[in-house]
């Protein structure tokens, strides 16, 4: 979708002025990635404590502490907010951004279900306003090379995924905590249906999955099941308990490629069917990755858009709806949440509206 942008929301003269809202690890690692781009400038910061904001803003080399939320989302000076809140926060930090005509980009999960999802979406095209949701894996280039050696047959027709992204994290409190969106799929799950929709298009099927509770009733680790009509299938699996491998492998009846991440794909090994190495191919040099979603805000915003090519919204309304149809199969909610997630089981059992 193409508009006019409202005032305020398009480059200004000079750098591109971003300002980070939250001030935690993932906040520090965009602000790292600001510093390091032509053009771009690390402008602002804003948490909930303004000592925390002045501290961030040293460490990092940005220019302003903001004293509120409400300071930032008040700046006309700004190009883009860069949101990164915990799950259960992010609507109503995107929706007063949006409100105030300020573009955003907000950190995955991009909301904490699909009715905050649509409603978001709602806000930023009536108000002709750009909003973007920040998985980063959607906007590497490297994805979009892998994606081309399966579409031009480098592997034969390919017939199955599988992926693992595990991470020791069950200590960190946005992890464990049911009130701000804990658990692993929002966190490490969304990356693996995003990376099976890439390589095998969004038209699955059917899902099928198993998952294991903590006592506070978010899901610590599951195993995903995915079915595409012409029969390739992906099997996933995300874990708070454990570190795995993270990597992630295609196979084909002419050979396979393994992917040493599937967060961040840098390297990509063919093999042939009798499992020969053939070709190692390596990702472009990187800042950290985050560069490649800035610059497709950017891009976006000067041509006037509202959405990013590479993740538009109808994708991120489609990962919220069938992660929706999942916690429903699970019975994880959040506090407050009502379990009727609109739309949630059509794209669960892989349908279009």
């Amino acid at each position: 979708m193409t508009t006019t942008l409202r005032p305020g929301t398009g480059c200004s003269a000079g750098p591109f002025r971003v300002g980070i809202l939250g001030a935690g690890r993932i906040a520090g690692k965009m602000a790292m990635t600001l510093r390091q781009m032509d053009g771009v400038q690390a402008y602002g910061i804003a948490s909930r404590c303004p000592d925390r904001a002045r501290e961030f803003a040293e460490k990092n080399g940005i220019t302003k502490a903001y004293g509120s939320y409400e300071e930032m989302t008040d700046d006309d000076s700004l190009d883009l907010i860069y949101v990164a809140t915990p799950h259960s926060l992010h609507f109503p930090h995107v929706k007063a951004c949006l409100e105030h005509g300020r573009a955003v980009l907000c950190e995955k999960s991009f909301m904490l279900n699909a009715r905050e999802a649509a409603e978001a979406i709602r806000i930023s095209e009536e108000k002709g306003v750009f909003l973007a949701e920040a998985i980063w894996s959607r906007y590497l280039p490297f994805s979009r090379t892998v994606r081309d050696l399966i579409d031009c047959g480098r592997i034969g027709h390919v017939r199955s995924i599988t992926a693992d992204l595990s991470y020791p994290v069950l200590y960190k409190e946005r992890v464990h905590r049911p009130e701000l969106g804990g658990g692993a799929l929002l966190d490490l799950g969304v990356y693996l249906i995003n990376f099976a929709l890439m390589m095998f298009g969004d038209d699955f099927s059917e899902i099928v999955s198993t998952c294991a509770l903590s006592e506070s009733g978010v899901d610590l680790q599951e195993s995903i099941g995915m079915k595409w009509p012409d029969g390739k299938m992906a099997s996933l699996s995300a874990s708070v308990l454990c570190a795995s491998d993270r990597r992630a492998i295609i196979r084909g009846d002419g050979g396979y490629i393994v992917l040493d991440n599937v967060n961040n794909p840098l390297k990509a090994e063919i093999y042939s069917s009798a499992h020969v190495p053939e070709e190692t191919l390596h990702a472009p040099e990187q800042i950290t990755g985050f560069e490649y979603q800035v610059r497709a805000c950017i891009d976006a915003i000067a041509a006037g858009k509202v959405e990013p090519d590479c993740m538009p919204h109808s994708e991120s309304l489609r990962v919220m709806k069938t992660m929706d149809g999942l916690r429903q199969e699970w019975g994880v909610s959040f506090p407050g949440e009502d379990m009727t997630f609109s739309g949630a089981e059509a794209s669960f059992r892989g349908e279009t509206e």
